[in-house]
């Protein structure tokens, strides 16, 4: 938390006035955000009754009634009886509109290949594929495994698998074998679509041949659909019977199918994310529930509109992937993806994209940020970055460091940056920004609307201002995985979330609040340690870290201690001018100094180590969890969502060094 902080944005009463959440409040009768917010946890039901009129949320059959609680919040019922499809809500509504002929989809692959498709255009080949689709058999409820890289296809593929009702599945492009095939048989996909390969730094990364492998072991696939997107750069080999090329699967078919007509709480999407221990969780996203809270957690949000382009770099794997299929859809506007590294085939890829498609809200975690910095602020000064309207910083908690760069590098001290913290099994955030709410550093401005956010300390009760507590839900929200998939889900889902706090979601995150009500998030909880009987965040730390110029990346962890009980320790990669053994000892002396100027004496760390790299997920997580069970020599659990599986064998070499 930073301590003090001031406001360092204010909106401009034109945005204010201009923006659909400023709309959104008057309609429903409220004075402000705050109030706005208080209502919907008065009474829930008025708030995503009004919201969903208000968000125009298209239905066949409307619902009879909007939330149902009857079994429990950790069971809430959504839109019962209502029918709708995310299709009729993203792209078939815009049919007959000036948005029809104007681009979605705008790509750039890694060697500088581009794409432009329509509304009209995709439409097109979403019903081409959706048609395919029910050809081989898919229909409502089947599970269709997507294993494909950053490519106009994987759009496409997911809207036509929510065309025919059938489950999408995302696979991380960078997965291995093992990885795929336990996702595959825990989903028991029906189908899978791929791509032969794509580019990872320059060079051509098969991808055909790993879910080849991959597939050995789910016996659940019955078909294969590959996108030859690397023209031979890679070679392929098809398995008679089983495996279709995509582009003779959909030559021939029919441009216009019917949308399933679903019911509103129907699966949508499929995804994977990794606990602590054992098996990936599968969390269940709905048509309804979904599509609502993106909508108001980015479109509304983020005041994302028909003229405005969205960006944000990551896998279509993770969560952040349909994030980006929803949210430029549902309000007309453009969506612009990118295969391949930010800085390839030039540093200045990134800043060279948002001012060639004029991209007016991109999002970037905080290490993606860091990674910026080091190339120097030149490559930002020498492009025209003035499209931008807003920026978005989610994936882990912003330290000050990456958050002042985007605030006042990027944005010129102009621009909001909007945090979000919530994750894939609420289908957005639990609490975070608006733009058009003042801004701190580092800060969210306000819990999401209708999640009934809070603070509690170990008794289940408020925190102070200031004071550090878990990340909790009093609310459902509609955009709540209904339960994990597969056998043992209920149990499972009830075990993580709902067993800590009576009638409450724990949400795994460790934060606080400020006397002037802004939110700040310090890390998972898992990773949370106590110091002289006080609970402590990593991030605090690793920012002091950070600002002594001298280390890239760092984690902070607690480790156990007979005396003390849990004792600092920090994990850090140096900067490549302070690496090297020669340099340990003043490296480790200067690290130790600042988190004493910085935190006190009672948070010297006990022990400093470097390593060449940290585990990270694709999303650029550093997984601290998976850092701290290498140390202590215990079971790292799931480990498929890692980027740098090799990361764990420095943290191998350097844990001897523990005394």
């Amino acid at each position: 938390m930073v301590e003090n902080a001031e406001i360092v944005w204010r909106p401009s009463p034109v945005r204010v006035e201009a923006s659909r959440l400023t709309a959104l409040i008057r309609q429903m009768g409220a004075s402000d955000y705050h109030d706005l917010y208080a209502r919907s946890l008065a009474d829930p039901a008025w708030f995503w009754d009004g919201l969903l009129s208000f968000l125009d949320i298209r239905f066949y059959r409307p619902y009879d009634t909007v939330l149902d609680i009857s079994r429990g919040k950790a069971w809430a019922d959504w839109c019962v009886g209502g029918t709708t499809n995310l299709y009729l809500n993203c792209i078939e509504k815009h049919w007959e509109t000036e948005t029809w002929n104007k681009p979605f989809i705008e790509w750039q692959g890694e060697d500088e290949r581009t794409r432009r498709l329509s509304y009209t255009d995709f439409d097109a080949e979403v019903n081409r594929l959706a048609a395919a689709l029910q050809g081989l058999g898919v229909g409502p409820g089947d599970v269709v495994g997507l294993y494909l890289p950053m490519i106009a296809e994987v759009y496409v593929a997911f809207f036509a698998c929510a065309k025919v009702g059938a489950v999408n599945m995302p696979l991380f492009s960078g997965f291995g074998p093992s990885p795929i095939a336990t996702r595959l048989n825990e989903g028991g996909a029906k189908v899978v679509i791929a791509s032969d390969g794509t580019w990872r730094r320059g060079a051509a990364s098969p991808m055909k041949a790993t879910l080849d492998e991959a597939c050995a072991d789910a016996p659940s696939v019955e078909a294969v659909i590959v996108v030859n997107h690397m023209a031979g750069e890679v070679p392929v080999e098809m398995t008679s019977g089983r495996d279709h090329w995509w582009h003779d699967l959909v030559a021939g078919q029919t441009d216009s199918i019917a949308t399933a007509e679903l019911p509103a709480e129907a699966p949508l999407t499929l995804a994977f994310t990794s606990g602590t221990t054992g098996k990936p969780k599968g969390i269940i996203m709905t048509h309804v529930g979904f599509l609502t809270k993106v909508a108001l957690d980015l479109d509304l949000m983020l005041d994302f509109g028909p003229n405005d382009c969205f960006f944000w770099l990551s896998d279509f794997g993770w969560m952040v992937g349909a994030l980006t299929a929803v949210t430029p859809s549902f309000a007309g506007g453009r969506l612009l993806v990118a295969e391949g590294a930010p800085d390839r085939p030039r540093p200045d890829r990134f800043w060279q994209l948002i001012e060639d498609y004029k991209v007016t809200h991109f999002g970037m975690a905080p290490t993606a940020a860091r990674g910026a910095m080091a190339l120097g602020r030149e490559l930002v000064d020498s492009h025209d970055l003035s499209s931008l309207k807003t920026m978005i910083s989610g994936g882990e908690p912003a330290t000050p460091d990456a958050w002042q760069w985007m605030f006042e590098v990027i944005g010129k001290k102009k621009l909001p940056i909007i945090n979000i913290t919530g994750g894939t099994e609420i289908g957005c955030s639990i609490v975070t920004g608006a733009s058009v709410l003042p801004q701190k550093s580092c800060a969210f401005n306000g819990p999401s609307l209708g999640s009934g956010a809070a603070v509690f300390n170990e008794a289940g009760e408020p925190v102070a201002p200031g004071e550090v507590g878990e990340l909790v839900m009093t609310q459902p929200s509609i955009g709540l995985t209904k339960s994990f998939w597969g056998p043992g889900g209920d149990e499972r889902y009830l075990e993580t979330y709902w067993q800590v706090y009576p009638d409450t979601w724990r949400h795994g995150d460790f934060a606080s609040i400020d006397e002037d009500g802004f939110w700040f998030l310090l890390g998972r909880s898992d990773d949370t340690f106590k110091i002289g009987g006080k609970r402590t965040g990593p991030a605090e730390i690793e920012a002091l870290v950070v600002a002594t110029g001298k280390i890239a990346e760092v984690a902070v962890i607690g480790l156990p201690d007979e005396r003390a009980g849990e004792v600092i320790c920090i994990i850090a990669v140096p900067k490549e001018e302070y690496g090297g053994a020669g340099n340990a000892d003043d490296l480790r002396e200067a690290l130790s100094a600042a988190v004493l100027s910085g935190m006190g004496r009672a948070y010297r760390p006990r022990h400093i180590y470097f390593v060449a790299d940290l585990p990270r997920t694709r999303s650029m997580k550093i997984m601290r969890r998976l850092i701290r069970s290498v140390l202590l020599d215990q079971p790292t659990g799931d480990t498929s969502a890692l980027s740098n599986p090799e990361a764990l064998a420095h943290l191998e070499a350097v844990k001897g060094e523990l005394d």
